[in-house]
């Protein structure tokens, strides 16, 4: 299911050192770009948050131009699916000099089906617009993410939505949310330190465009009482339709289908629930 992977620029079997810093510190930062028919979309954007993020661990990066080259040729593989770029340190151990890796590989990936639901679940790891060293680095350290996807599903959802532990809404595990309330979609504010979604910025040029106020907000999870449509967006996910978090339950509501259709429209993808993998 992999295309072929790149290290560095060169052909791999994809293996690394048990010593990299991926491996031993979840050391490093990544990207995950959505391929449509071999074209990587919005590719600058994906690799300028990568510059930033490698930024800010003091991790060297090849120049953009040599990063582009190797996620072009990996998504002209793919066709349909991600092209994911994973920065590591090299090299961990005690005395150990800084080598960089960069990981390029490609991979299927079919968009959700269905609307999700979700569980809302406390993050106490979250910074929550804590200043820090590493606030809006995209890291690879998603273990307590992960974690609380792992928590959810095993309370009959199928992702969970983050909230701080007096409340406040996040994001999702891997995506951005937003919700609608009386035609305007409000989101949380980066200033709670959120991700930088790429989908997130694309929403907010679609509203834009198609003339729907969208607001940047700090919200309890009891303002989602007043929501008439829920929505998320992420790279893989786009913008998908709510059906439920926690108790609260809706049905896909018109304007977020119309920010799916825009975007797709935006991908060069018809406007399909499923996306067909692979060429034919």
């Amino acid at each position: 299911m992999i295309t072929t992977v790149l290290i560095n620029g060169e052909p791999s079997d994809g293996r690394i050192d048990v010593t990299d810093s991926s491996v031993l510190r979840g050391d490093g930062c990544f990207e995950v770009i959505r391929v449509y028919r071999g074209v990587s979309f919005r590719l600058e954007d994906h690799l300028r948050r990568l510059e930033r993020s490698a930024s800010l661990l003091d991790l060297p990066v090849p120049a953009r131009g040599l990063l582009r080259a190797w996620v072009e040729d990996t998504a002209s593989r793919v066709f349909d699916g991600a092209v994911r770029i994973v920065v590591t340190r090299g090299p961990s151990l005690p005395g150990s000099t800084v080598d960089p890796r960069v990981i390029v590989f490609g991979h299927p990936w079919a968009g959700p089906d269905k609307p999700a639901r979700l569980y809302p679940l406390a993050a106490p790891w979250h910074a929550a617009g804590e200043d820090w060293d590493l606030a809006g680095a995209k890291l690879i350290s998603y273990a307590a993410n992960m974690a609380a996807t792992r928590t959810a599903q095993k309370a009959g959802y199928d992702d969970a939505l983050l909230h701080t532990v007096d409340g406040l809404i996040l994001e999702g595990t891997t995506f951005s949310v937003g919700w609608v309330v009386g035609g305007v979609i409000e989101t949380p504010g980066l200033d709670l330190g959120i991700l930088d979604s790429i989908t997130r910025r694309v929403v907010f040029e679609i509203a834009a465009d198609i003339e729907v106020p969208i607001v940047e907000t700090t919200a309890r999870l009891e303002r989602l009482d007043d929501a008439d449509e829920v929505l998320v967006f992420s790279t893989i996910r786009e913008v998908q339709a709510v059906a439920a978090v926690g108790e609260r339950v809706w049905e896909p509501g018109p304007l977020t289908e119309r920010l799916r259709g825009v975007f797709r429209r935006l991908a060069g993808e018809p406007d399909t629930a499923a996306v067909t993998l692979g060429p034919t």
